[in-house]
């Protein structure tokens, strides 16, 4: 499963849950954060996927609906894109990321922003 926000992060994120997905010859489940549609054009033909997508903003929380996406679903593990965040980001504003990572009942691969691709 990866955790598809729309922003950069979101981009590296399904790029790397493509590869695992391929990697482990496994089906992918696209849970989609943003109100838009996902771009699937990097996705292969030979690929087997699923997007679920949100209603709308007053649709669950994001943290909250991938985590009951996990739930709902076999998954192996779950694939979410990161950014730096300073520490008094970290304590006032809450983070997708961080409950993922903090909450997820499978192993999550966590794929940082490099600076080539911001």
């Amino acid at each position: 499963m990866v955790a598809v926000s729309d922003s950069p992060e979101g981009a590296v994120a399904l790029a790397a849950g493509v590869a695992e997905a391929d990697q482990l010859d496994t089906d992918l489940i696209i849970v989609n954060l943003s109100l838009t549609e996902v771009d699937t054009s990097l996705v292969p033909a030979t690929l087997n996927f699923k997007i679920v997508d949100r209603k709308g903003r007053d649709d669950r929380d994001p943290a909250d609906a991938v985590l009951d996406e996990i739930r709902d679903h076999a998954v192996d593990r779950l694939v979410i894109g990161i950014k730096r965040r300073s520490p008094v980001g970290k304590a006032f504003l809450g983070s997708i990321s961080q409950r993922l990572l903090l909450d997820s009942p499978v192993p999550v691969v966590a794929v940082k922003l490099g600076m080539r691709d911001a």
